[in-house]
């Protein structure tokens, strides 16, 4: 198979690149790598120095960061939908959106999930304070640049929301959204009913239980039945 996707099932980064491949319908190979397995780290180091999860390798070319996999796919790989538009101006906006997801909502609450993942005692409770209030300004910026758009750059599903979907999933472990953002909850909802990210979510859960905030993931994303989702 021509393109393999290296990952966890857990990490939002690769729920970004998931989210794009189940979009587009292409057809690729999940191969999870455990970086704790030293011997494991040192064959995925050997193709990208990093060591960094996601990585996609298409016949041998190697394609790291989120955003580049991401783009690769819809020019190399095109699909159903085009993750990013053919209009320059559009593309910016989704780029913009992209970076936003990542930069001001992923990286804060990966910033919080870090600290937990340690001992209580080496925990630094300034950074969780610092990362959280990060995370409301995020929540503040996107309920008020997003209005009432349908998706984060318009009215096309975009790369924008490929990132947005498990950063919102993630973030609302770490702070719930303010009652007010009725935009952002309106958003996230329709994130959530999408198929590709719903798809994603059902695949991770039966590692969810390794999760260190795992108490504050709503009990309707932990279920099939009826009240699922």
């Amino acid at each position: 198979m021509a393109l393999t996707l290296h990952f966890h099932p857990l990490s939002s980064f690769c729920w970004k690149v998931l989210i794009a491949l189940y979009e587009n319908g292409a057809a690729f190979e999940p191969r999870l790598i455990n970086l704790g397995d030293p011997a494991a780290r040192a064959a995925f180091q050997a193709l990208w120095p990093t060591a960094k999860i996601p990585l996609l390798d298409d016949d041998g070319r190697i394609v790291p960061e989120t955003s580049i996999m991401i783009e690769h796919l819809d020019r190399r790989h095109p699909g159903k939908i085009r993750l990013l538009p053919d209009d320059p101006e559009e593309q910016l906006e989704v780029r913009l959106w992209d970076r936003l997801f990542d930069n001001y909502v992923m990286h804060p609450m990966r910033q919080v999930i870090a600290q937990h993942l340690r001992p209580e005692a080496d925990r630094d409770p300034r950074s969780i304070t610092e990362a959280i209030a990060g995370l409301g300004v995020a929540y503040d910026m996107i309920e008020h640049r997003l209005g009432k758009r349908t998706w984060a750059a318009g009215e096309g599903f975009s790369m924008a929301d490929c990132a947005a979907a498990p950063a919102l999933f993630y973030a609302r472990t770490v702070l719930p959204f303010p009652p007010g953002d009725t935009n952002l909850a309106a958003y996230f909802e329709r994130l959530m009913a999408r198929p590709s990210v719903r798809r994603t979510i059902t695949e991770a859960r039966p590692h969810f239980k390794y999760f260190p905030l795992r108490e504050a993931i709503p009990t309707r994303f932990l279920s099939d039945g009826a009240n699922a989702f």
